[in-house]
């Protein structure tokens, strides 16, 4: 699977991630439950990430994201 590259409007300028095709499906996701469009979402990231790449940290806070759901739904069925 190749990354598929983006490019958005961050705090005034211009970048862009590549991430896999399943990485944007789930940003989608989240960023609809969240009720945000993708550039807002991308940008709350983007804000978090300290001194990782852009595209790294994306697939990190969706893997967080995906953890913090799995608990909760672990803590929910015990």
């Amino acid at each position: 699977m190749r990354p598929e590259k983006r490019s958005f409007s961050i705090q005034g300028h211009r970048t862009s991630i590549s991430v896999e095709r399943a990485f944007w499906l789930a940003l989608k996701q989240a960023a609809a439950e969240d009720d945000t469009t993708l550039a807002g979402l991308i940008s709350s990231i983007d804000e978090g990430r300290g001194e990782a790449g852009l595209s790294s940290a994306v697939r990190v806070w969706l893997l967080k994201r995906l953890q913090q759901r799995a608990g909760q739904m672990s803590a929910n069925t015990k």
